[in-house]
């Protein structure tokens, strides 16, 4: 009670709005300073990564600028956040200096202990040096595939067909499989029952190919046309002709439906049977040769007297 009698609350008041007025003022800009610097810095920087993109109409500059103004954004809010949060200490009061010196200390500490971050930085600084993924194209890592939505230094966000968002660590990435990069193919195999004319077929899927190739939505998206590689297997119930499409990056599974659709309905227009698993019942012989009853009874549909 006697603390509480010696303080003069006017006093304390005062003091208070002293402190605001200086300091707190100071901290207030400094604060907003930081904030519009953040801003203004990421709006400078995809401005500038933008201009790049709209300059050069190739897919990859474009993906590759998504990826750098990506990774430029992360590093530079990082920069302006610790600048701000140092200057806003300074006001504060806090000294610097040895907060400086122990966190030398405790980051040589946490760099023993935090070597999982450390690996996903190199990890990731490495994925975006050598350009292995840019920002919209479509991977395949740690067994998670989607597209890619955001890149940094320390993780790979993808988004997957069903919507799912799949954060990966750089670290963890130890193969790479893009399916977007420079160009995208589409492999068919295509099963035609065992009496059909494998090269009446292979002409049919020739004639599909041309006419998708003149549709004004489809042929700007193809590189190459139809490459038949001729039969290519035996299968238990059809002979399996596999071809390829090679596409625009990311268009392959478009062309690669429309295709198999057109295809369908040109084989039914010509009879050709795309056929279903089929099973031969075989009953055996017995040491006389003679075969066992199947017991199968046809019975015939008998119309009805009105």
């Amino acid at each position: 009670m006697d603390i509480l009698n010696k303080i003069d609350p006017q006093a304390t008041v005062q003091m208070i709005f002293t402190w605001l007025i200086s300091s707190g003022v100071q901290i207030l800009i400094i604060f907003v300073l930081m904030m519009v610097a953040v801003k203004i810095s990421r709006r400078l920087t995809s401005g500038i990564f933008n201009r790049l993109s709209d300059n050069n109409d190739t897919l990859d500059f474009r993906r590759r600028a998504d990826t750098l103004k990506s990774v430029s954004n992360y590093v530079i809010t990082i920069v302006l956040t610790g600048i701000g949060t140092a200057m806003i200490l300074g006001e504060i009061g806090v000294d610097l200096g040895p907060i400086l010196a122990t966190a030398g200390v405790l980051g040589l500490a946490i760099g023993f202990g935090a070597q999982s971050l450390v690996e996903d930085m190199i990890s990731g600084f490495f994925i975006i040096l050598e350009n292995q993924i840019r920002v919209g194209d479509v991977v395949d890592i740690v067994g998670h595939a989607g597209k890619v939505e955001e890149l940094n230094l320390r993780m790979t966000v993808l988004r997957d067909l069903e919507g799912k968002v799949h954060y990966v660590r750089n670290g963890q990435i130890k193969t790479v499989v893009n399916l977007t990069k420079d160009f995208s193919c589409y492999v068919f195999d295509i099963g035609i029952a065992y009496r059909e004319d494998v090269n009446e077929a292979m002409a049919k899927m020739r004639e599909v190919d041309e006419e998708l190739r003149a549709d004004e939505a489809f042929k700007d998206k193809i590189i190459e046309p139809l490459e038949i590689f001729g039969l290519d297997a035996f299968g238990d119930s059809a002979v399996m002709i596999k071809a390829r499409y090679q596409t625009r990056p990311g268009e392959q599974w478009g062309i690669g439906r429309e295709y198999k659709r057109r295809l369908k309905a040109v084989f039914d227009e010509n009879d050709i049977e795309i056929p279903f698993p089929h099973v031969t019942l075989y009953m055996g012989r017995d040491k006389n040769g003679e075969a066992p009853p199947l017991g199968v009874e046809n019975r015939k549909a008998v119309p009805s007297e009105n």
